[in-house]
């Protein structure tokens, strides 16, 4: 990923926190097959290796565990928001004509050293963090010893956990930090107004932050 010095984000910790609030990534591998990528829900440990390790599972149906072999090199992406900015909501704009289009957009790029783990300690244990972190804000959070023993345990037997040990981030935050104050405080209310707004108040908050300068 091409990664402008106005958009660059490498403090580990912030990339850790969007990982950890926006944990639905693409898994991209290369194996025997070739490219391919898959959709998947992920737990990362922060305090595990030198820049954390990601953990998941896939369907055992799903040929992507046996297409690639352990020490392989994959690529997970997370993406907190995007949102398009019309050089309309620009006043520069209005006063130049000298303003274009563009994407705004939030990202990580994750890699790693894949292992695969076919284990049910290691599935069943990774599920269970999995259901406690999303079911914590339902008023009755559901459990795995809410379904008969057999019934969880066929569930388990159909998925094949995964583990990526992450030896290098890139994080990316667009918002544009390279135009003026007004302009990002347009562009900010004028996302914020449609509801778009982790793009807008992050563009609200560079264009404070570059005001206090």
């Amino acid at each position: 990923m091409y990664v402008s010095p106005h958009f660059d984000e490498s403090r580990t910790e912030v990339l850790h926190d969007l990982i950890a609030k926006h944990p639905f990534g693409i898994l991209f591998t290369h194996g025997k097959s070739g490219l391919d990528a898959n959709h998947i829900p992920f737990e990362l440990n922060a305090k595990e290796g030198a820049k954390g390790v990601l953990h998941c599972h896939v369907a055992r149906k799903n040929p992507v565990w046996q297409d690639i072999v352990n020490g392989d090199e994959v690529l997970v992406v997370f993406q907190a928001a995007d949102a398009y900015i019309s050089p309309q909501w620009f006043p520069s704009k209005h006063e130049f004509h000298k303003q274009v289009p563009t994407w705004n957009y939030i990202v990580v790029h994750a890699y790693g050293r894949v292992t695969i783990r076919d284990d049910e300690r290691y599935v069943r244990g990774m599920v269970a963090r999995l259901t406690r972190t999303h079911e914590a804000s339902q008023p009755v959070p559901w459990k795995m010893t809410d379904g008969p023993k057999d019934y969880i345990d066929m569930m388990l037997a159909a998925i094949v956990g995964v583990e990526i040990e992450v030896t290098r981030l890139v994080g990316k935050t667009k918002v544009s930090q390279n135009r003026e104050v007004r302009d990002l405080v347009g562009a900010g209310n004028a996302l914020n107004a449609k509801g778009e707004r982790v793009i807008g108040d992050a563009m609200l908050a560079c264009a404070e932050a570059k005001a206090a300068q």
